[in-house]
């Protein structure tokens, strides 16, 4: 159709309702020792993005599907623990404000890269970045007020949301709104792999 509206679109390990509450609380205690401008990430809109892929139509979002259902049933679920505080790109000019990764996440970031691989092959082009597994907590808008951000990453090893299994993906649409992002699930997608496979 002519008329088609494009849907901003990504890929995304969605972390459950127990994980999110954690980060909520950590969150609350960062605020406390960050009073910078930073604009926090809502909870519910957390997620451990794998692939971006900005504005796709209806089309696209059936070869996306298609790819992304064929390369999940290959893959077993990732065990992940949340924890450790960093910042992107680097503590001297920070634009995000992160929790890390542990677990399985040699296996979870093959896994991405034999993602990007294949949704290369149908057209949409690779991420430059090397992947690293985070979930953004906010994402500091002028670098005003970061008194505490040295002490923050110094003991970043204290904040720590807890261990989940990721068994499957979401693939989301994302509108941009006054209020923040609104993110919707568009389809879902089970890792249906054996261990180790």
């Amino acid at each position: 159709m002519a008329d088609e509206q494009p849907i901003r679109t990504f890929l995304a390990l969605d972390p459950p309702e127990v994980i999110l509450r954690e980060v909520a609380i950590l969150q609350e205690r960062l605020r406390r020792r960050l009073p910078g401008d930073i604009r926090w990430v809502r909870p519910e809109g957390i997620h451990l993005t794998l692939k971006f892929f900005g504005d796709v139509f209806g089309k696209e979002i059936a070869g996306i599907s298609e790819v992304v259902r064929e390369q999940a049933a290959k893959a077993a679920p990732f065990s992940l623990s949340v924890g450790g505080i960093g910042v992107f790109p680097d503590p001297r000019r920070p634009r995000v404000l992160w929790m890390g990764m542990q677990g399985d996440v040699e296996r979870l970031s093959a896994f991405q890269g034999d993602l990007e691989r294949a949704l290369k092959a149908i057209g949409f082009p690779g991420e430059e970045r090397t992947f690293r597994p985070h979930l953004t907590l906010g994402r500091f808008r002028s670098p005003v007020g970061l008194s505490g951000l040295a002490g923050v990453l110094e003991k970043g090893g204290e904040y720590a949301a807890g261990r989940f299994v990721a068994s499957g993906l979401c693939l989301f649409r994302s509108e941009l709104t006054p209020r923040g992002a609104i993110y919707t699930r568009i389809e879902q997608f089970p890792l249906a792999g054996k261990d180790g496979g």
